[in-house]
């Protein structure tokens, strides 16, 4: 990979007007290139992508269950449903075209960055990596919860403890194999995980009453455990944009694999809760984690409940790995754009990003501790900051600039962006708010470390200290403006 150093680039961008920063020409994505990268390394296609963004938002019907237990079945179907108008189809819709817009492995980073400069893009890739490395931590202990029913032992001690080790150092060397392994690895889990939830389903139907599909009582609704549950099963939208430099053709391909998502991801939900609600009585302190698989039971036996926990283990492994992609590029993405150190766009024999990946690893295993409603809570709070950063971002560049290239647009002017964002804002409010005040100063904690850290950096870099440097393999965001709006007319 060939770098430029950042003090001239740095020095030039300075000196531009903030607006001058974006919109600058891909020329291996604009240009058709083949289907393997700079580094020799196939990319990611639609099928694989498809089930990469799956795991990043998603991974099955696992976790779910709590919107009953705070809610009832009626406002568990409903919550999903409107959570998905509300936040997915807008957080998808950004995705899709600023991720056309700056398709490189820097994600919504650059987005901030070209937006509202180097210092703000810094603490959305900070917050965005906390986020995402504290939602990785549940995933080996999510696993061993649902394994620990067969192997007692892991239920807890030292050998509760090396499983977590094992299990973190097997998945992270499957991401250090290579990005387009790890796509179709999410394939096949993808259809294991949700096969036995189209059979439990069909069981079901001969049983299902629909008069408990209404069942509600408000008064008695956990708003805290049920929004948190909503939010946290159907945000993530944006993690796919940090791989987008490792897709095929991203223009066409990311907008069109974040549509199919949504519908996978929705039917993923919204399937199972209504025949299993239905299909038995519902009693709303027996719906925590891990009832589908009592369900199965009730309703198939003994077999289909143990391939729903099957399923489940498995998909912990489909979320973690698709996970530790997205965190460990990004991280390569800011390094390539000169935010942190050179070292960090090493690509391994693979053109994985090995310090990336290692980074990611040892920030799972020091966070494996939490509890996983604070784990939760802790990733929502980080996961706000940065998408209010995003939002900010996006109306921005679209009232600074409204004719710059987009290969993907969003079919609104800008007050349809602004009111389109407006339902979203008010959620990620009451979302922060419900936070507890250990929750709270914990990731305020985390936030100000990053507005420490960005200056830190750039000291380190003024005195040479690392070597920072900016990949010639990218555009220079002070190039001039594309002022053409070429946008491909894409079915959303």
């Amino acid at each position: 990979m060939k770098l430029r150093n950042t003090a001239i680039t740095r020095a030039n961008s300075a000196s531009l007007p903030m607006g001058d920063h974006v919109a600058v020409k891909y020329d291996s994505v604009d240009g058709g290139e083949e289907h393997k990268g700079g580094h020799g390394i196939p990319k990611v296609s639609m099928v694989p992508l498809i089930f990469l963004i799956f795991y990043e938002v998603s991974g099955g019907p696992f976790g779910i269950e709590d919107s009953v237990k705070a809610a009832g079945p009626l406002l568990a179907i409903v919550g999903f449903l409107l959570f998905a108008f509300i936040w997915s189809i807008p957080e998808a819709l950004i995705t899709a075209e600023m991720g056309t817009m700056f398709p490189e492995n820097g994600g919504y980073v650059v987005w901030v960055s070209s937006a509202l400069g180097p210092f703000w893009g810094f603490q959305q890739g900070w917050a965005k990596w906390l986020s995402g490395v504290i939602d990785n931590a549940l995933y080996p202990v999510l696993f061993l919860d649902y394994v620990k029913s067969s192997v007692p032992i892991l239920g807890g001690g030292l050998p509760r403890t090396l499983a977590v080790l094992i299990l973190t150092v097997a998945l992270t060397y499957m991401n250090y194999r290579g990005l387009t392994i790890v796509g179709w690895v999410a394939v096949f889990l993808g259809v294991f995980s949700l096969l036995p939830f189209v059979v439990m389903g069909l069981i079901a139907i001969p049983q299902i009453e629909p008069s408990r599909w209404l069942e509600m009582d408000l008064g008695s609704v956990n708003w805290g455990l049920y929004l948190n549950t909503l939010f946290w099963n159907l945000n993530y939208w944006d993690s796919i944009s940090t791989l987008a430099g490792e897709v095929d053709n991203p223009k066409r391909t990311l907008p069109r694999a974040l549509s199919y998502a949504l519908v996978l991801v929705l039917g993923a939900y919204l399937y199972p809760l209504i025949t299993c609600t239905a299909a038995v009585p519902v009693v709303r302190e027996y719906w925590s984690d891990g009832y589908f698989s009592d369900i199965a039971k009730i309703l198939g036996g003994f077999w289909l409940h143990s391939w729903i926990q099957a399923a489940a283990a498995l998909s912990n492994m489909g979320n973690f790995v698709t996970e530790m992609s997205s965190d460990s590029y990004q991280l390569l993405g800011m390094a390539e754009r000169g935010m942190l150190p050179e070292f960090f766009a090493k690509r391994s024999r693979y053109g994985t990003p090995l310090i990336g990946i290692l980074f990611s690893a040892f920030g799972v295993i020091l966070l494996s501790w939490m509890s996983f409603q604070e784990i939760i809570a802790a990733e929502n709070y980080l996961y706000c900051f940065g998408m209010i950063l995003e939002f900010i971002a996006f109306i921005k560049l679209r009232v600074t600039h409204p004719n710059a290239s987009r290969p993907y647009k969003i079919p609104l002017g800008t007050i349809g962006a602004v009111l389109m964002i407006i339902p979203p804002t008010i959620l990620i409010v009451v979302v922060m708010t419900l936070a507890s005040y250990k929750v709270m100063s914990v990731s305020i904690l985390a936030m100000v470390v990053g507005f420490i850290l960005q200056p830190c950096l750039v000291y380190v870099d003024k005195k040479r200290w690392l070597r920072f440097s900016i990949s010639t393999d990218l555009p220079d965001l002070s190039d001039s403006l594309e002022t053409e709006d070429d946008a491909v007319p894409l079915v959303f």
